[in-house]
């Protein structure tokens, strides 16, 4: 059956789970929109809810599953990006623990607090990935893994990263249990260059928020590192500061 009508429940669902965090979260379910995105959400074993599918768009090999045809007016309708690719998935959302997470001897942590636009977590998610950082913990935050936005910037990144959430007490107890080597990107006179650090060992790096940066709870809990720059300007974008950190892990353990 062909769905055509904007009226049809299960579209407006869809259109609900877009636009409500809080419906989201309460449904545990999530919306994948993309032929890449929703082939890493497989990939990395998401559970498949169902399917929505226009034919007129779509090019790919459909997925296994319970699948709904859509009109490409009703797909425009439903789709964050237009009319891309013809095909969006509803997944469930997996709850992963901090506690169950089990660093490598050379793990490398990034963290961030308070983060709260999607598009900056999509796109420190895809440095994380792209450079080996073995999770992401958004300690404090405020920002939904979930949201569409982040799953756009990330182009399915989020998938396949360890990711968790927890409050800075957790976090901090975390990293002092597993013994990692805790950076801390306060400006202040004992910061040192983030080239110094020996990320052969295992460590985390943790990054305030762009307009107020850490909070006064990380004082005195890990050691001052910054970026070096030669320019005027004395701070970087959140994100673009992440994936110079991540690069400088990654060179490190290759080097």
């Amino acid at each position: 059956m062909l769905i055509e009508s904007f009226q049809n429940e299960k579209i407006k669902n869809v259109t609900k789970l877009l636009a409500d965090n809080r419906f989201r979260k309460k449904s545990k379910v999530f919306v994948v929109e993309g032929q890449q995105e929703n082939e890493r959400a497989l990939q990395y074993d998401f559970e498949p809810v169902e399917f929505f599918v226009c034919e007129n768009i779509f090019k790919g090999k459909l997925p296994e599953g319970r699948i709904h045809h859509v009109s490409e007016k009703v797909y425009e309708k439903i789709a964050y990006r237009g009319s891309s690719e013809g095909i969006i998935g509803i997944y469930q959302t997996k709850e992963n623990l901090l506690s169950s997470f089990i660093p490598k001897e050379n793990s490398t942590v990034i963290i961030v607090e308070g983060v709260e636009k999607p598009g900056n977590l999509g796109a420190i998610l895809r440095s994380c990935e792209a450079f080996g950082i073995d999770a992401l913990i958004v300690a404090d935050g405020k920002a939904d893994f979930y949201n569409p936005n982040v799953i756009r910037s990330s182009v399915g990144c989020l998938f396949g990263m360890e990711v968790y959430e927890a409050e800075n007490e957790e976090t901090f107890e975390f990293l002092q249990r597993n013994k990692f080597n805790i950076y801390t990107t306060l400006m202040d006179e004992t910061a040192e260059d983030i080239y110094k650090k020996d990320f052969r060992q295992r460590s985390a790096v943790l990054f305030g928020t762009e307009h107020s940066g850490l909070s006064d709870f990380w004082i005195g809990k890990g050691k001052n590192t910054l970026i070096p720059m030669a320019g005027s300007i004395d701070s970087l974008n959140l994100s673009n500061a992440v994936a110079i950190t991540c690069y400088e892990s990654l060179k490190q353990k290759k080097g």
